[in-house]
């Protein structure tokens, strides 16, 4: 996920977007725990989509909070 491609979303579709986010984190987090997990990295990846999509929500929002 590419920081230009979200931020050429929409306010709404961003919010949309952090909720699929986090409902795969914690679906990923679970497989981890249970031993289903195959490939770690993906709950890095993860994480750090959320970090860029709340990075473009709080820029737009003033970002001063």
């Amino acid at each position: 996920m590419k920081i230009q491609d979200l931020r050429n979303k929409t306010d709404e579709e961003l919010v949309q977007n952090l909720a699929e986010l986090k409902f795969t984190l914690t679906q990923l987090r679970f497989q981890n725990k249970s031993g289903n997990l195959q490939d770690g990295n993906k709950i890095t990846h993860t994480r750090k989509d959320i970090a860029k999509v709340l990075t473009v929500i709080n820029e737009r929002r003033g970002g001063n909070n």
